[in-house]
C-alpha cells in the first residue's frame, strides 16, 4: 500500500475528488486510485444502481474480455454469504473463465471484483478500500434517485434495448442447450456415461442462463412493495415533526416497475407531498400509489381550502411553473408522463400523475431477424410447402430435429401455425 494513505489528508482528498466527479468517469477514476492502494491486474463491477450500464471492467484486456455476468453472479451469492457484509473478502474464484485469488468489495447494491497483483493484499489496504467503497456506493445510490430529468429517457431507452438483447441470446442459448439435450437424450446414443455427464452440463448451463436473465432484472427493475417502501424511508424524516396527518398507501398490485421510473416515481411522490404540506390550512395529506398493466398512477390529495399553492401551480406548463412543481413536471415529461389537478376552494387539491412503465424503445428488429440460419433454411422449406420428413432429407437432418426447429420459429415468431410463419415469409 502506498504511503499516502496512512495521510488522513490524502485520504480525505481523495474522497472528496471521488464525490465531485461525473458519474459517468466515476469508476475510472476510482480505478485508478485502487491501484495506489491495491496494485492490481484488473477490476469488474456489477451494480444495481445504474438501469443503463451495470457492468463494468478495466484492466487488462485478457482479463476484463472474458468476464460475465454468470461469473459475477455466483461471485455476488458468495459475497451475500460472508459475514461480514460491507467488508472485504478473499478468496479464490472464477473470472474470465480462470481460477483466481479475487478480492470481493460489497454494498447493498452493488459489488467490485479486484484481480490483485499480491494475492495477499495487506490488511490494512483491504480495509480502507471497503470503507471507501461503502462510501461510494452510499453516494452512487443516492445520485441515482435524484439523476436529472435529461438522463431518465436515455437510461430508460438503453436499459429496455440491454434486456432485448439479453433476451434474445437467451433464447439463442436456450434453443443450442436444448437441442443438445434432445440429441443427449436420444436412446440411438451409445456411452450412456458420456451422455448422462453431457445432460447434467447442458441443463447446469440452462439453469445459469435463466439466473442471469433473473439478475439482469433485478438489476434493471423493483417490485412496486419495495420501491413504496424505500418512498416511506425517504419521507419519514420529512415528516416526523410535522402537524399534518400523513397517509402513504402503496399499490395493491405488486409488479415490477423499471428502476428509473420508480427512481422518478419516489422524487414525484416526495415533491407533490412537500408541495401539500407547504399549501397554507392543509392538516390532512394522502399519498398513494395504483400500479396498471402500462403506467404507475401516483395521486396526492390534501384537504387545504384555498385551491392555491404550489400543486396548483401544476396547471400551467413545464415552460410556465417555477419552483417544486417545475421539478416534478420536467421529471414527468421526460418519461412521458402526465399529470391532472383538481383544485377547488374549500374542498382541496388533488393532484394526480402517470408515468408509463417503459417510454417507445429503439425500433423492433424485424421479426425474421430473430431466427438463426438453420431455423431460415428450415422456414424457407415451410414456405415452398415441405413436410418436415422432407426438410429433413434436404438439409439432412433427423425429422426430430427439424420439429424441433419448427417449434423454435414458430415461437420467435410468435405465430400459432406454419401458414402463418409462411405468409410472413412471404411479407418478408
Amino acid at each position: 500500500m502506498d504511503a499516502c494513505w496512512s495521510d488522513p489528508r490524502h485520504v480525505l482528498d481523495v474522497v472528496e475528488r471521488l464525490l465531485a466527479v461525473p458519474r459517468a468517469d466515476l469508476y475510472e477514476l476510482f480505478t485508478a486510485e485502487l491501484e495506489k492502494l491495491i496494485p492490481h491486474h484488473a477490476t469488474a463491477i456489477q451494480t444495481g444502481d445504474c438501469a443503463r450500464s451495470p457492468l463494468a471492467v478495466a484492466g487488462d484486456p485478457a482479463i476484463t474480455e472474458a468476464v460475465t455476468s454468470a461469473e459475477l453472479l455466483r461471485l455476488s451469492e458468495r459475497a451475500e454469504g460472508h459475514a461480514e457484509v460491507g467488508g472485504a473478502l478473499l478468496i479464490d474464484a472464477v473470472l474470465a473463465g480462470a481460477e483466481r485469488r479475487l478480492v470481493l468489495l460489497a454494498s447493498a447494491r452493488s459489488l467490485l471484483v479486484i484481480v490483485p497483483e499480491d494475492p495477499e493484499p495487506p490488511a490494512a489496504a483491504l480495509d480502507v478500500a471497503a470503507r471507501l467503497w461503502r462510501v461510494l456506493s452510499t453516494d452512487q445510490g443516492k445520485r441515482a434517485t435524484a439523476q436529472t430529468p435529461d438522463l431518465l429517457a436515455g437510461n430508460l431507452a438503453a436499459a429496455a434495448a440491454r434486456a432485448r438483447t439479453i433476451t434474445d441470446l437467451g433464447q439463442s442459448w436456450s434453443t443450442t442447450l436444448t437441442s443438445l439435450l434432445a440429441v443427449l437424450r436420444s436412446a440411438r446414443l451409445t456411452d450412456p456415461v458420456a451422455r448422462r455427464t453431457a445432460t447434467d452440463l447442458a441443463a447446469e448451463a440452462l439453469i445459469e442462463l435463466k439466473a442471469v436473465a433473473d439478475r439482469d432484472q433485478e438489476l434493471s427493475a423493483e417490485p412496486a412493495s419495495a420501491s413504496f417502501a424505500a418512498l416511506e424511508d425517504q419521507l419519514a424524516p420529512l415528516v416526523r415533526h410535522t402537524h399534518i396527518d400523513i397517509t402513504l398507501a402503496g399499490s395493491a398490485e405488486d409488479g415490477l416497475i423499471p428502476q428509473d421510473i420508480a427512481h422518478t416515481a419516489r422524487a414525484v411522490t416526495r415533491g407533490l407531498v412537500l408541495a401539500a404540506i407547504d399549501r397554507p390550512r392543509t392538516t390532512r395529506i394522502r399519498a398513494s400509489w395504483r400500479l396498471g398493466s402500462q403506467a404507475l398512477h401516483i395521486t396526492v390529495r390534501d384537504d387545504s381550502t384555498d385551491g392555491s399553492g404550489p400543486a396548483h401551480d401544476m396547471s400551467g406548463s413545464a415552460h410556465d411553473v417555477s419552483g417544486p412543481a417545475h421539478d416534478v413536471i420536467r421529471r414527468l415529461a421526460a418519461l412521458g408522463g402526465g399529470w391532472e389537478v383538481d383544485a377547488v376552494p374549500g374542498w382541496g387539491t388533488t393532484v394526480t400523475a402517470s408515468l408509463p412503465l417503459g417510454i417507445e424503445a429503439p425500433a423492433d428488429i424485424r421479426p425474421l431477424d430473430r431466427l438463426n440460419p438453420r431455423e431460415l433454411e428450415v422456414l424457407a422449406g415451410i414456405t415452398q410447402g415441405l413436410r418436415n420428413r422432407a426438410i429433413a432429407e434436404r438439409l439432412q437432418l433427423s425429422e426430430h430435429t427439424v420439429k424441433f426447429h419448427v417449434r423454435n420459429i414458430l415461437d420467435k415468431l410468435q405465430v400459432s401455425s406454419r401458414g402463418e410463419a409462411a405468409a410472413l415469409s412471404f411479407r418478408r
